[in-house]
């Protein structure tokens, strides 16, 4: 258990995404006061129309050896979930530069032994929640099923597998037969499957609304299109007292700074710089068809994945570079209902609920961050998660509040320190 706090804060955490709600989970349970301040809606953003996959088995970071080649070809053959909006943006050129220098065998290594301790420490601190509230939000515990179309790319995938067995994160090799038979909604021409049994999957806008719900009944205050204009000091520059907004300002003794894919804006206004860059998702929710997955798949050459819920049912994909450029490109959406389409002999339902796009915090070697900001003693920066801010939710909040107590975190969190950017 926690050892008891000596003082009870008032914290202040800006952003209200997935990250920023388990932050104030763990930091209320402390005993502290909460406030979170959002710029647009709780929740609004990449934490809502994400595909819900709780990826505990996602070891390898992005960066991996070859990605580069392979995206590349990818490309030419005009079938890469990759685009990168042709401009002139140094912190863009940067940001590609160390993802480049990232991808090679070493740093991989490294990753993948930090991402299986968060991983592994999220998946159990998940288990817990369930209950500390209600979670009503469609959990379930069936597995991410990765589909291949060709025989090449699914037997390649056993080098894979082989590298993740050791750390207890090995797949069941699935052949075609056993996977129509399994999952009759897949078409003939499959080669075959992986089902990793260690992952999961949700409903991201109802778990953030049973998180909200849960608390503000525990006295956490949420201020929803309360952008943060500025920082305020007092006495040494290393110590921030308060926060401005459009709403007026807001005093606390410590900050916690999960703004997601934002984060780097809000760092410039401290002079402070994140290889972070805003990585831009599609997807479209609609009922269910007739015919459907029982269970989440990813089509690994398209890179599309298709969640099924109770209630609805979600195909989403893409990684879109284009800066802070927020709009819905249906071009976009539509690659991903035809990837979807060379899997599945119904990938549509029918009528679509929402088109959505979000931008997810992508940092440069994939690896989120939470640690203290430098020069800044009282401010926490929690952000970089990519495609796993649900996965890492609650091992980050757990983090972050051990932090602000003074406790040392469960794991070793040096290998997400602001550090390593220098």
């Amino acid at each position: 258990m926690d050892k008891p706090l000596k003082t009870k804060q008032n914290i202040l955490i800006i952003g209200g995404g997935i990250i920023g709600l388990a932050c104030a989970h763990y930091l209320i349970r402390d005993g502290h006061k909460v406030t979170i301040l959002e710029r647009e809606k709780i929740g609004g953003a990449a934490s809502h129309g994400n595909c819900g996959l709780l990826c505990f088995s996602d070891l390898i970071p992005l960066c991996a050896p070859g990605t580069i080649v392979q995206e590349l070809v990818k490309s030419i053959k005009g079938i890469s979930p990759l685009y990168i909006k042709p401009r002139m943006d140094p912190a863009l050129f940067i940001w590609l530069s160390r993802f480049a220098l990232n991808c090679n065998k070493g740093r991989m290594d490294r990753a993948a032994a930090a991402k299986y301790a968060f991983l592994t420490y999220s998946a159990r601190l998940f288990d817990r929640l369930r209950g500390q509230f209600s979670m009503d939000c469609d959990l379930e515990k069936k597995g991410l099923l990765m589909v291949y179309k060709n025989k090449k790319g699914f037997d390649a995938y056993g080098q894979t597998d082989k590298y993740l067995r050791p750390y207890g994160m090995g797949a069941r090799k699935i052949s075609r037969e056993e996977l129509l038979h399994m999952e009759p909604s897949l078409k003939e021409d499959i080669a075959g499957g992986w089902l990793n049994p260690a992952d999961g999957s949700l409903r991201p806008d109802m778990l953030i609304t049973s998180w909200k719900i849960h608390l503000r009944q525990k006295g956490v205050i949420l201020k929803e299109h309360c952008p943060v204009t500025g920082f305020i000091h007092s006495g040494p520059r290393s110590t921030i007292t308060g926060v401005r907004t459009d709403q007026g300002e807001f005093k606390a003794d410590a900050f916690i700074l999960a703004a997601g894919a934002w984060t780097p804006l809000t760092m410039k206004q401290l002079r402070l710089s994140i290889p972070v860059q805003p990585g831009k998702g599609y997807s479209i929710t609609m009922e269910r068809p007739h015919l459907i997955p029982s269970r989440p798949c990813s089509f690994s050459e398209r890179k599309v994945v298709a969640t099924p819920w109770k209630n609805g049912y979600r195909l989403g994909g893409t990684m879109e570079f284009s800066g802070y450029d927020n709009g819905f490109t249906k071009g976009r959406l539509s690659k991903i209902i035809a990837g979807a389409g060379e899997y599945l002999k119904h990938p549509m339902g029918h009528p679509v609920v929402e088109e959505w796009t979000g931008l997810r915090p992508m940092c440069s070697d994939d690896m989120p961050v939470i640690d203290r900001a430098p020069g800044r003693d009282n401010l926490i920066v929690a952000t970089g998660h990519g495609m796993l801010g649900l996965t890492l939710a609650p091992g980050t909040g757990k983090i972050a509040s051990d932090m602000i107590a003074g406790r040392t975190p469960d794991i070793d969190v040096a290998p997400f320190s602001m550090t390593r950017f220098i």
